[in-house]
């Protein structure tokens, strides 16, 4: 790659000055000088390489270089700010100032490197570190302060190389200069985009801690207020909807198979907790897209509730996810309450439906598993039909006698109990409710 030194710039162009200043290329080692050659070959990453770059360089030089520091950081501002507007504040301004003396920092380091390959430089780097978390808090992105650096590396250079050429600087030493430059650019950009990555994940960090928090709240028994929801809802940047489903959630692989859900920023969520869910304002209408982002999950779909029934729904979705793990309902990876809310009411309380069972299943209890499987079948199919035998026949596939017979031997167990509508209604509850737990 060849280094662009400001082509745009009639005051140092390449083509303007090609018999004066070489044409540099990054990566390619300079002619002459031994140690320049082996510090570039030696030392290739991208953080350290720029202060072994200049520390082969002669100290003469940036001692003669220091008065110019001032004029030359005044000179990267005015075309930083030329270029990149969210920089464009008056010098005497709060922002300039500091801006300026940030820039003649940058600058002064690396002369203060030149012929010392052992001076610390951790607090510098911890200086530019700060410069991308400060990027991440004052609301600009990444591209504004890279930019920044490539145009300062870009006025750098331009302003180095007028100034050896004044001062009859060797061709090597223009060339190690610029190696030094650029790779110092790349150390800074790589310095910056670490402080701001780290300033992003912390603020997505304390986000999340508040949205999880706000779920906490809304899930309470008993609820939060209404102001301490809004209130929190306001800091954890999350608009509190009227209506919103909760959605159960159970890991189905071990953790190296399973993938954090891919859903929505909106969707407030808790895998941390021992019951994960999430929650979603409105209600679910790709219930597709939703499996596609819940891989390695086993998901169940509460009730469509208003915000301050959202425990409700939460308690539905588990009760659906318990359920599933006791096959009672088919396995799936998501599973809507609202697909079996037979299922749900029926075993709501299994205690009850027990009893209920027993009392109305009791002139049952005297035959065989066999006996007992064949008369229950036929009799939930008659509840549920009120069909002829021949009809009865075809839905069970046997002959209409056997039905015949299976109906006599109901009627001497249960008597007048089958002309009474009560008594239907929990001879079919506790039949369908058996058929359930028996899975």
């Amino acid at each position: 790659m060849t280094f662009d030194v400001g082509t745009s710039d009639t005051r140092f162009s390449p083509r303007a000055s090609r018999d004066r200043t070489p044409r540099v290329r990054r990566g390619d080692p300079p002619r002459g000088a031994p140690q320049v050659r082996t510090a570039i070959e030696g030392e290739q990453s991208a953080v350290g390489r720029a202060r072994r770059l200049w520390s082969v360089l002669p100290k003469e030089y940036a001692e003669r270089f220091r008065p110019y520091v001032g004029r030359l950081a005044k000179a990267m501002v005015r075309e930083i700010q030329q270029v990149v507007p969210a920089y464009a504040q008056p010098l005497n301004s709060a922002f300039g100032v500091y801006f300026t003396q940030a820039i003649e920092q940058a600058i002064l380091y690396p002369l203060s490197n030149i012929r010392d390959d052992v001076r610390s430089h951790e607090d510098w780097r911890e200086v530019f570190r700060l410069r991308g978390k400060l990027e991440f808090h004052e609301g600009r992105s990444l591209d504004c302060l890279q930019t920044a650096y490539r145009v300062g590396g870009r006025v750098a250079w331009r302003h180095i190389a007028e100034f050896g050429q004044r001062h009859g600087a060797p061709v090597e030493v223009l060339c190690s200069c610029a190696e030094a430059i650029f790779a110092y650019v790349d150390e800074l950009s790589a310095l910056s985009i670490e402080g701001y990555a780290e300033a992003q994940e912390r603020a997505a960090g304390t986000m999340a801690r508040r949205r999880r928090r706000l779920l906490e709240l809304i899930l309470a028994d008993p609820p939060a207020s209404p102001q301490t929801l809004a209130d929190l809802a306001n800091n954890a940047r999350w608009k509190l909807p009227e209506w919103v489903t909760m959605i159960a959630l159970e890991p189905i692989a071990d953790q190296h198979a399973r993938s954090t859900p891919s859903i929505d920023a909106d969707v407030l969520v808790d895998l941390e907790g021992a019951e994960p869910c999430l929650l979603v304002a409105g209600q679910i209408t790709d219930v597709a897209a939703l499996e596609s982002g819940l891989r390695g999950w086993r998901a169940a779909i509460g009730p469509h509730v208003r915000l301050s029934e959202a425990a409700l729904s939460l308690r539905w979705a588990r009760r659906v996810i318990g359920l599933v793990q006791r096959g009672i309902l088919p396995s799936a990876p998501v599973t809507c309450c609202t697909d079996h809310l037979t299922t749900l009411w029926l075993l709501n309380d299994e205690f009850l439906i027990r009893e209920l069972s027993a009392r109305s299943l009791a002139p049952l209890d005297g035959l065989t598993v066999k006996q007992r499987a064949r008369l229950t079948e036929t009799l939930l199919a008659w509840l549920q039909s009120r069909g002829s035998a021949p009809e009865l026949a075809e839905r069970l596939g046997v002959h209409p006698q056997t039905i015949r017979y299976r109906m006599h031997q109901l009627e001497r167990l249960f008597g007048d109990r089958l002309n009474d509508p009560d008594e239907r209604l929990s001879l079919e509850v506790s039949l369908r409710a058996e058929r359930l737990l028996n899975r």
